[in-house]
């Protein structure tokens, strides 16, 4: 048994100033990946602070029509609530996708954000991790790396970020509200991970103290024709070898706006930007949605055992495409 200090924070500033005044403090709201990893070895907090009882777990619809959800809403709850299906129907598919239907009762849109990779060699601490313990190397590269990245990867580090929401969020244009000792902020959330460079063990732009409050669903992709793809090992409770989400406006026949995220391809969910220019003002047809995607998959660099991520992520996306956009098979 490793001892650790606990603190159940109930206000927003009591967190944020219990964990910046204690290293190696966590904090815990559904504790799905955290407790886990607590009993791997991988992390021993000093100090856990509990952040289950912040106001933070309402879905609020702002005056401009955009989204405000709380840090603490469950992924059921986000899942299901009206607006999100009504307006992001993108997001309640990826939520769903994702883990089972008791862990989504207690894992919390926050917590998702943060979630780390479920790469083997960063779980077994007996083995070299870059991730895990900086400068002991990567064990996946030359090992056991089938699901590990085909875009963005270093020389330290191949892992995938395993999350379903992010994906989403991404495609949506989404931003992360943080607050720290230093006031509120935000952040999109394709700028909140990182790739891994050569610092791996940093998954995010989250400085110590700083709590995801919530998250803002902007108004410009509600309504939009959207969807989440996910190919998996399984048909449930796994993670992704590939997913899409997309948000896809066509009108006559013509691209108006789409935004494309992948997950299971990188350290972070890929935003397609190179697949979004090549689209947008162009036709909604099968042949121009193929050229797209393989230009935005040309940057891949698959290792021995992950070349097939590459065609199974643009089926993937080019399927989704094709269906949101009514547009007849070639």
């Amino acid at each position: 048994m490793k001892p650790f200090s606990f603190v159940r924070a109930r206000t927003v500033e009591e967190a944020t100033a219990a964990h910046a005044g204690r290293p190696g403090s966590r904090y815990l709201g559904g504790g799905t990946n955290l407790v886990d990893l607590m009993k791997l070895g991988v992390e021993q907090p000093q100090t856990l602070i509990a952040v289950d009882d912040l106001p933070l777990d309402s879905v609020d619809e702002l005056p401009d029509g955009s989204l405000r959800v709380g840090a603490t809403v469950s992924n059921s709850g986000l899942a299901t609530h009206p607006l999100v299906r009504d307006r992001y129907p993108v997001l309640a598919q990826a939520l769903l996708a994702g883990a089972s239907g008791q862990l989504r009762n207690m894992a919390t849109t926050g917590g998702n954000l943060l979630q780390r990779t479920r790469c083997p060699y960063f779980q077994d601490t007996a083995k070299p991790c870059n991730k895990r313990e900086p400068g002991s190397g990567c064990g996946a590269r030359d090992g056991v790396h089938r699901d590990h990245a085909v875009l963005g990867h270093s020389a330290q580090c191949i892992a995938t970020h395993p999350s379903d929401l992010a994906v989403a969020l991404a495609a949506l244009d989404a931003r992360v509200e943080l607050r720290g000792a230093a006031g509120p902020r935000s952040l999109p959330v394709t700028e909140f991970h990182r790739l891994p460079g050569d610092r791996p063990d940093r998954d995010t732009e989250i400085e110590h103290g700083e709590l995801i409050t919530g998250v803002l669903l902007p108004p410009t992709a509600a309504g939009l024709p959207s969807a989440y793809r996910k190919a998996r090992d399984r048909a449930s409770y796994a993670f992704a070898l590939a997913s899409v989400a997309v948000v896809l406006d066509v009108r006559d026949a013509v691209v108006h706006d789409a935004r494309i995220a992948f997950g299971g391809l990188a350290h972070r969910p890929w935003r397609a930007l190179r697949a979004e220019q090549e689209l947008v003002g162009g036709p909604a047809t099968d042949d121009a949605f193929r050229r797209a995607v393989d230009a935005e998959l040309a940057a891949a660099l698959p290792l021995r055992d992950n070349a097939f991520k590459v065609p199974l992520a643009r089926n993937l996306a080019c399927d989704v495409l094709r269906r949101l956009a009514g547009a007849p098979a070639s």
